[in-house]
């Protein structure tokens, strides 16, 4: 009995641990050196790189969902979501019936944020441990996701500012952007 009970409360506390902390593992902030729109220039020049451009990798669009809130007649600080998509990686998980369900994490979107401190933060999905969740294909395909997502977010501060790229106005945020409805 004691056993039972032991492992029971053992059970107990992994899975209570896990509420409380679990979402600290799936999301990861990164601080930025730069502002808001500087960081997400970055971003999309890295993700328009030679490099990247290798692993297929496309912006999908830049989204500006305080636009929207502002638009409704609230006020938040700065957010832009930078999106992204890699068919070399995307195009496995959507021909497999099964991964299918994950297209729901598609483009690749990179949240750049103002804190409530006035610095700027950089939010991505932690893509490796997200892909371990879902079998081996998938988390073979992450872990490439997870190095790309760290060469996006290298910055060089000797190299001037890129340009942001914007689109026209969108509904929802600011929708559209570069290659705006090809999605992933």
């Amino acid at each position: 009995m004691k056993v039972i009970s032991g492992f029971l409360a053992g059970v107990i506390l992994v899975a209570l641990v896990a509420w409380k902390f679990g979402g600290g593992f799936m999301v990861i902030e990164h601080p930025s050196p730069f502002g808001v729109e500087e960081t997400a220039a970055r971003i999309q020049a890295n993700i328009q790189g030679d490099v990247l451009k290798e692993h297929g990798w496309a912006l999908s669009a830049l989204r500006n969902p305080a636009k929207a809130v502002s638009a409704d007649g609230g006020n938040v600080p700065p957010v832009l979501l930078v999106e992204a998509c890699s068919t070399k990686y995307s195009g496995p998980i959507l021909a497999e019936g099964g991964s299918r369900i994950l297209s729901i994490l598609m483009p690749c979107t990179i949240t750049v944020y103002k804190g409530d401190d006035g610095k700027t933060y950089i939010g991505t999905m932690n893509a490796g441990l997200m892909g371990e969740l879902f079998g081996p294909t998938v988390a073979g395909i992450m872990k490439q996701v997870a190095a790309d997502q760290k060469l996006m977010l290298t910055f060089d501060p000797s190299q001037p500012a890129p340009p942001l790229i914007t689109s026209g106005p969108g509904g929802g945020g600011g929708g559209g952007g570069p290659q705006a409805g090809s999605g992933c």
